[in-house]
């Protein structure tokens, strides 16, 4: 789909790779300025580079999106330099899957900080600038995962299931603000991170998708698109499932 974003700014966190990266292409190539965020300094160039070709005032800027203080200072710095906030894509995510007999508290909270407390800290930081023009689009990378759960993987469905409840509170809050906070659902996505899956584990998975495929990071882009859109613009709190029938 097209959509016209031009003159708006987004922010994308995790975006140097992976779904994120795609996020931040799809909304570059609709005419958003991208900030795009990330912990490697040299995959951010990289994507820096590749978003500038699409809309030239794009960048790119690291971030640990566990610490509020350096969320506060991104929020600002992009305000500073641009004098809106118009999207925010909370993508940024880790696993660190282990049963939960064996998880060690370092997993746990390394998993939740990140995906979890990464959202509340952009989403704080961001949306005061919103307030300010009373308009913004809030889109939260969720999963599956945190509607159907997962052996092994206790801390990340913890996690992206408190997004959705996050997602929702936080819709209710802003919603007269003319502000929209909704959440994507990822099922199996083909990335770097499903590439190192055994052949013979991703043949069961693709056998439990009813359209019979692993989705792309296209896929999920698009999604973000629409919700970012103002075709969206009386969709809140909303969690929108792509995952090709894995979950309904």
């Amino acid at each position: 789909m097209r959509v016209d974003l031009k003159g708006q700014v987004a922010v994308v966190t995790g975006g140097s790779r992976g779904i994120g990266r795609r996020i931040a292409e799809v909304l570059a190539r609709n005419g958003a300025s991208c900030v795009v965020t990330g912990r490697n300094d040299q995959r951010l160039r990289e994507t820096e580079e590749c978003l500038k070709a699409l809309e030239p005032s794009s960048r790119a800027m690291v971030l640990h999106v566990e610490a509020l203080e350096e969320a506060e200072a991104l929020a600002k710095s992009v305000f500073d330099e641009y004098g809106r906030i118009d999207i925010l894509v909370n993508n940024a995510g880790i696993t660190d899957d282990q049963i939960l007999l064996r998880m060690k508290e370092a997993q746990w909270d390394r998993v939740i900080e990140t995906n979890l407390k990464g959202v509340f800290n952009c989403t704080k930081a961001i949306a005061r600038y919103m307030l300010k023009r009373r308009y913004g689009r809030i889109i939260n990378i969720s999963s599956v995962i945190a509607l159907m759960g997962n052996a092994g993987q206790a801390n990340y469905a913890a996690s992206k299931a408190g997004i959705i409840g996050f997602t929702k509170a936080v819709a209710r809050e802003l919603a007269r603000k003319q502000i929209t906070v909704n959440a994507v659902a990822p099922g199996y996505i083909q990335t770097e991170m499903t590439e190192k899956i055994m052949q013979k584990t991703k043949e069961g998975i693709v056998a439990l998708i009813p359209q019979g495929r692993m989705g792309t990071v296209e896929d999920v882009a698009q999604a973000v698109l629409f919700l970012a859109s103002e075709e969206a613009s009386y969709i809140t709190g909303h969690v929108l499932n792509v995952s090709g029938g894995l979950y309904i």
